[in-house]
């Protein structure tokens, strides 16, 4: 049995406001931006707060309209589990679980991207980018837990 998907909420930046209706984050459940618990126990504790609070106060925040936030929040929740990822000594898991972050990340901008966008054709790429990235997730993820056996 495929073992069950840990979600790992980065509360410092919750995407629940910009999530679309009917996607979830590939499965995770909206505004989860998570990594299998493979590669949670390979990565160890790593505590990513400090460095997300750095870049956080680094944004100019008070200066971003409602797209610059959408956008900035999907990166600053992407970039911890990315992270947490490259910490992991063994290149294979390393790879594998740093992507499945990576492409979370581009299915939540591509959310963002169906929210928020008006160009049609944009938006269908993005509907595109999210069945791929799903699918690619899922191999990614059934990997990992081969590499860990």
């Amino acid at each position: 049995m495929r073992k069950i998907l840990i979600a790992v909420a980065v509360a410092a930046f919750p995407f629940a406001a910009v999530a679309q209706e009917g996607h979830s984050m590939a499965g995770h459940g909206k505004g989860a931006m998570s990594l299998p618990e493979v590669c949670e126990a390979a990565a160890g504790f790593i505590d990513m707060s400090k460095m997300m609070e750095g870049m956080q106060a680094s944004m100019p925040a008070g200066r971003m309209d409602e797209v610059q936030k959408a956008n900035h929040k999907v990166m600053m929740m992407m970039h911890g589990p990315m992270m947490k990822a490259a910490m992991i000594k063994d290149p294979d898991l390393a790879f594998n679980c740093g992507m499945i972050a990576h492409h979370q990340g581009a299915i939540a901008m591509s959310e963002v991207e169906l929210k928020m966008g008006k160009d049609e054709k944009s938006k269908e790429m993005a509907r595109m980018i999210i069945d791929a990235q799903k699918k690619e997730i899922e191999e990614m993820t059934a990997r990992v837990e081969a590499l860990a056996k």
